[in-house]
């Protein structure tokens, strides 16, 4: 049973310097190549699926010499207009949190600067009334109490043991306020128990799906949009009711990114 869709607002940032220049995670290969001029076309097809959807979206101008910071999920969480910065593990990435820290002030929001490392919602996900947060590789287990006492809503810590789904959001989407499709052997025994529990109808992707990063997807509770590849994950979620809108988000994903990584919801 999927909920009604309400309009989102959406902060994304274009991919204009992206590149593959370093390796943080599995799926970057610096020698492998790139096309950065795909991966811009890609992702202008992604923010026009939002456009199509009624969504709004606003963009974040991108810095040179940050070419991750497409991957705009990882710029804050936002909850009722509380936004809770980030700290990035890697140096790398280091110089995005400033910048998307400074966007949302300029915009009148109230910014908590992180005390612990946390990686924005590729690791915090609201679903309902609760935030799902992982850890295991990115967002450091100390970062949930504070999340928590940020944005004030009980927060599930979920522990992840597969490095190729570093972050939560390669690992489980939120479908609507009350379900979410995941992969469960991307999270521990422990984890896995508290999810079956917790969302018993969810959809369980398979790992063919999980390695396209099918689970890096956007709903907004009626339409999924989700890797194209990702062909058994569409289907379970048109047999439950969703709508799906599939799109080709390759290039990025040379970078460990798809939908949900380009996507960051700004709850206001």
């Amino acid at each position: 049973m999927t909920s009604s869709a309400m309009p989102r607002r959406y902060l994304m940032c274009r991919p204009t310097h992206f590149a593959v220049t370093y390796r943080i995670n599995p799926w970057m290969d610096p020698a492998a190549p790139y096309d950065n001029a795909l991966a811009v076309s890609q992702w202008e097809n992604l923010r026009q699926t939002f456009l199509d959807l009624g969504h709004t979206v606003e963009l974040i101008d991108p810095l040179p010499g940050l070419p991750d910071m497409v991957f705009a999920a990882n710029g804050g969480t936002v909850v009722d207009g509380r936004v809770l910065g980030v700290q990035f593990r890697d140096a790398e990435r280091a110089d995005e949190a400033p910048a998307y820290a400074s966007w949302f002030r300029d915009r009148g929001f109230e910014v908590h600067e992180p005390k612990h490392t946390n990686e924005g919602e590729g690791d915090i996900l609201l679903a309902g009334d609760v935030l799902l947060a992982g850890t295991g590789f990115r967002t450091a287990h100390a970062s949930h109490a504070e999340t928590q006492e940020v944005l004030r809503r009980p927060v599930i810590t979920l522990q992840l043991v597969d490095p190729a789904y570093y972050h939560l959001d390669t690992a489980l989407c939120v479908l609507d306020e009350t379900n979410i499709a995941y992969l469960p052997q991307a999270f521990s025994p422990g984890s896995q128990a508290v999810l079956q529990q917790l969302f018993p109808h969810a959809i369980i992707a398979t790992p063919q799906d999980a390695a396209v990063l099918g689970l890096n997807a956007v709903s907004d509770g009626r339409t999924v949009v989700l890797p194209v590849q990702a062909t058994d994950l569409t289907a379970s979620l048109t047999k439950a009711g969703y709508q799906t809108i599939g799109v080709d988000l390759s290039e990025l994903r040379k970078a460990g990114g798809g939908p949900k990584c380009c996507t960051l919801e700004v709850r206001s």
